[in-house]
């Protein structure tokens, strides 16, 4: 898939994810993405399953998505949107990494049956540094609000066995 940075992305299915992101099943928290504008804002759903691994061995009355794992998914959403803006093309392996955290709230919680509504905005990049704001929403009520900062950074890959 080529992606022009000046048209909208309408929706990319998980097959495609996977080409960009480096996260895999169980750590994959981001099922598809429902539109993207690059260089401005992403929108993606993440699906809260009975068999996502993390419900494993839980009473089904206590069965609740932890909280660091609705960060995980909007930082995952917001690597997503740094892939549709060009920031991870380039020579070598250039990776997203979160590197903060801000204004952190939590909202209700996230059960199985649920769908996650995952947003992020960019607001400034600067020197590989993007900073966004996100939300999690489910059926428009807020599960989480917070400001992220990422850092992309070109990562050396070794061929050779230590």
């Amino acid at each position: 898939m080529v992606v022009n940075t000046a048209s909208p992305v309408l929706s990319v299915e998980i097959l495609e994810i996977l080409k960009h992101i480096p996260h895999r099943y169980p750590f994959l928290l981001v099922d598809r993405v429902d539109g993207c504008v690059p260089n401005e804002w992403v929108k993606a759903t993440k699906n809260v399953s009975l068999n996502d691994h993390f419900f494993n061995g839980v009473p089904t009355s206590l069965r609740v998505m932890p909280q660091m794992l609705i960060v995980e998914a909007l930082a995952q959403t917001a690597g997503v949107l740094c892939h549709f803006s060009g920031f991870l093309d380039g020579p070598g392996h250039p990776l997203m990494f979160l590197a903060g955290l801000d204004r952190c709230r939590f909202g209700r919680e996230a059960r199985p049956g649920d769908q996650l509504r995952l947003e992020c905005k960019m607001s400034r990049v600067m020197r590989g540094i993007v900073k966004m704001s996100g939300i999690a929403s489910i059926r428009g009520e807020k599960v989480l609000e917070a400001g992220l900062t990422a850092a992309v950074r070109q990562t050396e890959i070794s061929t050779s066995s230590p």
